[in-house]
């Protein structure tokens, strides 16, 4: 270990990014099986190789301390955690702005504690208005029970709500203008989202259904001109303004213009592994020195310093091969 008496206050990787943001899972579990994200036929994580709550908090508060001002909470479907409110009322305690990414499914009974445990910005996926298509997108889900998830946020007035979809050719890219009308009705943001090749899934051609940014906003602009905006969260979405509302389009392209140079994210699986790309496996096990050394915050601080050094300069995803990642996006973290 190295000296004790000189942690750094910000966490910067060999390229001199500064990670400022942290997306932490908080379960593998999801009642949804949505076709990009997950097989069918799931097996979950045992109990004992997940995180604890207690856990959880403590890299939080590590992070915190080593200069992280975002927090996301992901999973899976973060808010079907037992307990999770317990975990977002002490992270929420931390001086850290806390985001949530969810499928909108428990938000009619849980956003009214979600503002009151801190969460300052919700971003909720919604792939398709059309029920019989977002239940065959999504397996099991049901848009009405969405749709009125959405409107118990707007209504509790989160600093921001946004919609994220992820757009699939011959899917749901006939929604896209859709999408937005809806958005902008009810005054929220909207993100399009590139497919991430994460996982095999046999019965899901990726290079079939991608759908570039570029193809989104040619359907867009026609109705709604878009005029870019140097506004920007802590994520990755690239903004851009319509004359005639306050909501945002967002693009969020890892294929036709990755955000690699200026990354500032890192991401913790409910595992305990610290992963320093989304597109690679280089990651450390913050499970074992959670474990190991209970309680340690100092130890879990110099650890995730030196875990600094393996952040890649890039991904590389490729449409064409099979996935270089074999875990599911529910593994890593949404």
């Amino acid at each position: 270990m190295s000296d004790r008496t000189n942690t750094p206050t910000k966490l910067v990787d060999r390229f001199g990014r500064t990670v400022d943001y942290i997306r932490l899972s908080v379960t593998d579990r999801c009642d949804f099986r949505c076709v990009y994200c997950m097989g069918e036929d799931m097996t979950f994580l045992p109990h004992a190789q997940v995180l604890t709550l207690e856990e959880i908090e403590q890299v939080a508060a590590a992070f915190v301390s080593l200069g992280v001002k975002k927090i996301r909470l992901t999973g899976g479907e973060p808010l079907v955690r037992r307990e999770v409110i317990k975990l977002i009322q002490g992270i929420g305690r931390l001086d850290a702005e806390l985001a949530i990414t969810t499928n909108g499914s428990q938000l009619t009974d849980m956003a009214p504690a979600l503002k009151q445990a801190g969460v300052n910005r919700l971003n909720i996926s919604i792939d398709s208005l059309q029920e019989e298509r977002f239940r065959n997108m999504t397996r099991t889900g049901k848009l009405p029970k969405v749709l009125a998830g959405i409107d118990a946020a707007v209504a509790q007035g989160f600093d921001r709500v946004k919609l994220n979809a992820v757009v699939m050719k011959g899917r749901n890219d006939d929604e896209v203008l859709d999408l937005v009308e809806f958005a902008r009705n009810k005054g929220v943001d909207v993100s399009f989202i590139e497919e991430m090749p994460l996982g095999q899934i046999a019965e899901h051609d990726r290079s079939e259904v991608y759908c570039s940014s570029d193809e989104v906003r040619a359907i867009i602009e026609p109705r709604y001109p878009l005029q870019a905006s140097t506004e920007r969260t802590a994520g990755p979405s690239r903004y851009y303004r319509m004359a005639d509302s306050d909501s945002r389009v967002g693009f969020i392209s890892p294929h036709s213009h990755n955000f690699c140079s200026e990354c500032n994210r890192v991401r913790v699986t409910v595992e305990g592994r610290l992963l320093l790309c989304l597109g690679n496996e280089h990651s450390v096990d913050l499970r074992e020195t959670l474990r190991r050394y209970p309680g340690d915050q100092e130890r879990l601080r110099q650890v995730i310093i030196q875990a600094m050094d393996l952040k890649p300069e890039k991904h590389e995803f490729d449409l064409d091969d099979e996935p270089q990642i074999l875990r599911f996006m529910n593994m890593t973290g949404g």
